[in-house]
């Protein structure tokens, strides 16, 4: 699986963010080119190599021709909408500009088709954000994970007067999402940067992986304090010798007045909404009740919505969570041809090495339907027919 890690030591903005990709070997033309799709002229769009405390990489900088309108949210998805984009890199741009319009829209207590973009309308934030939902698509990662993002504090000049650091509409996207006290009174995290690690990326410490490409966005900044860089490191998930790791999130709940049909529900339920596993384990819970811890294991960013459909479709009024990681064997799925007809079969590979071939259930249920045979014998018959086939008998 192919990561990005989003090393944010000294924030994110928009403008880092189409740096770091063009760094990580992106080609600024076929960003360029896609970006021609939009009805938006007077910019040009330049790159060059800077270096911050010694370090270099790729600066992104878009350069305005003239003035450029004020632009609302709906005028923007519009544009969007109807653009020629490739449909991954449009989807992308739009749920950016919806998050900073869903935010924009709360700080001005107003609906999101009232709100103006002003800095986060003009043209250079419209090229860093549809620039760099071009440029994803297109280096295509299986999971993006970004650091704990750094806020600072302060006040700076915007288009509606002073305002605080980190910037409402900032502080609004990131609401529910990791972040830690930068120690600087310049804005190290953008609304446009915020919005963008909000729609890509789960939040977390550098996973297991085994990096291939390492690049720098530059940013505008030049500070005592730290290199205004965004790192990335770009590679395959897991360690050199093949066991993979990832992040997970555990939540657990005990439950002592809740009926069977119920409980059958909710762990359909939570499957159905993205939770890896879930599972029941009985308990004696207080005054000689017995009862069932529920037992959810998930991906990071489906915690809140996972914890919310315990609470709303159990009697529990308490979630516990905590993170963790998962080590995991490569698998992939085949399908073999038997004696009684194909079936499928899970290949389980630590590395190179392949351990073991497991028959897929409901492939051989349909086969012993079919067949009128025993659900054990097609076991039997299948595990026996993959272990021949890819050399795993002893």
């Amino acid at each position: 699986m192919n990561v990005l890690y989003l090393d944010t030591f000294s924030g994110i903005s928009g403008d880092m963010m189409l740096g770091l990709l063009v760094d990580l070997g992106i080609s600024l033309d076929d960003i360029r080119e896609d970006l021609a799709t939009l009805p938006v002229r007077g910019y040009r769009l330049e790159t060059r190599q800077e270096q911050r405390h010694g370090i270099g990489g790729t600066r992104v900088e878009v350069h305005c021709e003239g003035k450029q309108p004020a632009r609302t949210w709906s005028e923007i998805d519009q544009m969007l909408t109807d653009s020629s984009l490739p449909g991954a890199a449009r989807e992308l741009a739009r749920k950016i500009f919806r998050i900073l319009g869903e935010a924009e829209a709360h700080v001005h207590q107003t609906s999101i088709d009232k709100v103006h973009f002003h800095e986060v309308g003009a043209i250079d934030a419209i090229v860093d954000i549809v620039g760099s939902a071009a440029g994803l698509t297109r280096l295509n990662p299986d999971r993006v994970l970004c650091a704990p993002l750094p806020l600072s504090s302060g006040l700076i000049g915007a288009a509606h007067g002073i305002i605080p650091l980190p910037a409402p509409a900032t502080l609004e996207i990131l609401r529910g999402c990791p972040v830690r006290a930068a120690g600087s009174s310049r804005e190290l995290v953008t609304p446009t940067g915020a919005a963008i690690a909000s729609a890509i990326a789960g939040f977390g410490h550098l996973p297991a992986m085994v990096p291939d490409r390492i690049g720098y966005g530059v940013g505008g900044w030049q500070l005592d304090d730290r290199p205004n860089l965004l790192r990335g490191l770009f590679g395959k998930s897991g360690t050199s010798d093949g066991l993979a790791e990832d992040a997970a999130v555990v939540l657990e709940t005990h439950i002592d007045d809740m009926s069977p049909e119920l409980l059958g529900h909710l762990l359909e339920q939570l499957l159905k909404q993205g939770a890896w596993d879930a599972g029941f384990t009985p308990l004696q819970m207080k005054k000689n009740r017995p009862g069932t811890r529920v037992t959810v294991i998930a991906p990071p960013e489906l915690k809140e919505r996972l914890a919310r459909l315990l609470l709303h479709e159990s009697s529990s009024i308490g979630v516990r969570c905590y993170d963790t990681v998962r080590y995991k064997l490569h698998r992939e799925v085949h399908t073999i041809p038997t004696s009684l007809g194909k079936a499928e079969v899970k290949l389980v590979y630590d590395g190179k090495t392949l351990l073991r071939a497991t028959p897929e259930h409901a492939s051989c249920l349909a086969l012993a339907e079919a067949t009128g045979r025993s659900l054990i014998d097609i076991y039997r018959i299948v595990t026996d027919t993959a272990n021949r086939q890819f050399g795993l008998e002893e």
